[in-house]
This record gives structure tokens, C-alpha cells and sequence, in this order.
């Protein structure tokens, strides 16, 4: 159990550089919610998703959206 393991360089060890600048980028689940709120769908969108028929129906209408 040395120092030199790569388990106790990553928890005893300092970070390198710096966060990169400007506004974070927009994760996956971001742009679900936007694409949700575009097609006028509310809610909790993972319980949406437990439903498969209407969550693929919202999928195919929000990919023809984007199509122009």
C-alpha cells in the first residue's frame, strides 16, 4: 500500500491547471428538458421515459423538429 498506487495519488493529490472559462456546457439532460419544453411536454421527464409507446413518440417528434 505505497504512495505511488494510482488510488492515493488521486485522493491525496493536488489538480493540475485550471477550469476552463465561460459558461459550462450543457449536459445531456439539459437538452432533453429544452427539447421537452419546445414541444410543450411538462413533468418529470424520466417518469415520461418509463412510458416507452409516448417516450418514443416524443423522441420522433422532437427529431423531426431539429430536420429543417
Amino acid at each position: 500500500m505505497g504512495e505511488g498506487r494510482g488510488v492515493h495519488r488521486v485522493l491525496v493529490g493536488k489538480l493540475e491547471g485550471k477550469r476552463p472559462l465561460g459558461r459550462p456546457i450543457c449536459r445531456w439532460e439539459d437538452n432533453i428538458k429544452v427539447d421537452l419544453q419546445e414541444v410543450g411536454e411538462g413533468g418529470d421527464w424520466m417518469e415520461l421515459a418509463q412510458d416507452r409507446d409516448r417516450w418514443r413518440a416524443l423522441v420522433s417528434t422532437v427529431m423531426n423538429l431539429r430536420i429543417p
